[in-house]
């Protein structure tokens, strides 16, 4: 996957998202920023750090430092699909504890929407 410097998408963040990135650790915030360069760059972005949340609108933006994994909610703002999008929007972020905290991160996310 390489990265280009031609923006494909804007990227949008909330106030929930920035409250989580401000509290990480340097290394940690160097890989979201990754993360974020390669949504802006790159139209096929690898699952390995945007996927789809089955049975939703949103994606999940993921961030893997040693065991900690991160996930913040995005949702396409202007095309059902995130390959399509011209802007997405970084939701609430949290750290991967389960899968069943997904239902509440999900509620968040549409409340944050609304």
């Amino acid at each position: 996957m390489e990265i280009n410097d031609k923006e494909l998408r804007k990227v949008l963040k909330t106030p929930e998202f920035d409250e989580y990135f401000q509290v990480l650790d340097s290394r940690t915030q160097t890989k979201y920023n990754y993360a974020i360069q390669l949504i802006k760059t790159v139209k096929v972005v690898n699952e390995k750090f945007v996927k789809k949340i089955q049975g939703t609108e949103l994606y999940e933006v993921r961030v893997s430092v040693g065991s900690n994994e991160h996930r913040t909610m995005l949702i396409a703002a202007d095309n059902p699909n995130f390959m399509e999008a011209k802007t997405v929007v970084l939701l609430n972020s949290f750290l991967k504890k389960n899968s069943n905290q997904y239902k509440r991160e999900i509620e968040k996310a549409r409340c944050i929407i609304k």
